[in-house]
């Protein structure tokens, strides 16, 4: 299994389906990045993402983007393969 990378805030419902899915797909280890609590660390994730919004997703090295990215990718049935690897 990969592992999973997500930058988080403290009470994102978006961050808690992600984790919630990816849950459900086995995943039962994620590297969780507060970026509410570390500026240098939001910075970090704007400039590897392109984005302000958490979550930001990384399946190994693969930027995956939001929830609603994950979500997608799980309905296209491709989420299972990239946590695979």
């Amino acid at each position: 299994m990969q592992t999973v990378k997500m930058y988080t805030t403290a009470n994102c419902p978006y961050c808690m389906r992600a984790k919630q899915l990816l849950g459900v797909k086995g995943v039962r280890q994620i590297e969780e990045v507060r970026i509410d609590l570390d500026d240098e660390q939001r910075r970090h994730m704007m400039q590897v993402t392109g984005r302000r919004t958490v979550p930001q997703i990384f399946v190994g090295g693969t930027h995956v983007g939001g929830y609603d990215d994950l979500a997608a990718l799980n309905q296209r049935g491709e989420l299972d393969a990239l946590l695979a690897g």
